[in-house]
């Protein structure tokens, strides 16, 4: 194992798809202002703290 490992597979997915969803709204966001994209935001950023709790637990090997 490497002292900094990459995330990798549905990880990297969902964070690469969290940070255009929140890239992605807070342009449309500060465009528009419409506050309703907020919640375009927050989903993003919840996406992204999926994707990173999946790589931690890949790294500590699962569920146990």
């Amino acid at each position: 194992m490497t002292a900094n490992p990459s995330p990798n597979g549905l990880a990297l997915l969902l964070l690469v798809l969290g940070s255009l969803t929140m890239l992605a709204g807070t342009t449309t966001l500060f465009v528009t202002h419409d506050q309703a994209w907020r919640y375009v935001v927050a989903a993003g950023g919840l996406v992204q703290f999926v994707g990173w709790v999946l790589h931690r637990r890949q790294l500590r090997g699962g569920a146990r």
